[in-house]
């Protein structure tokens, strides 16, 4: 009887805490909205000059960095990359999501670095040795 229980934890416990595979079609969070959908390479030219956007976009997870609370990479050409986290903390994202091809929705924003010689806070010195990160806060993602 002992021998039955113990293996009837262990059995639950396995099926608890492993990981889903990344499947096409599974989705993360809500579903995005494909209406308009921007490739991740061209999200920088197409903000211009926003700090700030909501939309959606497709791109190769090159990292996952955390898989609790969805923290990941994505390619944006040029050996840049997009860091995606997603908004609520709760959402568990798998290892094997690198390599493949996503569908993300939320919030796109820039990151300005502090440049050194900046002495006040909010001076806008920008030179060509301080780039401009992307981030993403994410809503939902889908596996393509």
């Amino acid at each position: 009887m002992k021998t039955l229980l113990l293996a009837l934890t262990i059995f639950t416990s396995t099926l608890t805490f492993a990981q889903h595979s990344a499947t096409r079609g599974t989705i993360y969070g809500s579903k995005p909205n494909t209406a308009e959908l921007i490739a991740a390479p061209k999200l920088d030219a197409f903000m211009g000059t926003k700090t700030r956007i909501s939309t959606t976009i497709r791109g190769v997870v090159t990292k996952v960095t955390k898989t609790k609370g969805g923290w990941f990479e994505i390619a944006a050409g040029n050996g840049k990359t997009i860091a995606v986290h997603f908004s609520k903390y709760d959402i568990t994202i798998p290892e094997d999501l690198k390599g493949q091809t996503v569908v993300v929705e939320g919030v796109a924003a820039r990151q300005f670095l502090a440049d050194d010689s900046q002495q006040i806070a909010g001076q806008k010195a920008q030179h060509a040795n301080n780039p401009k990160q992307l981030t993403f806060e994410a809503t939902g993602l889908v596996v393509d």
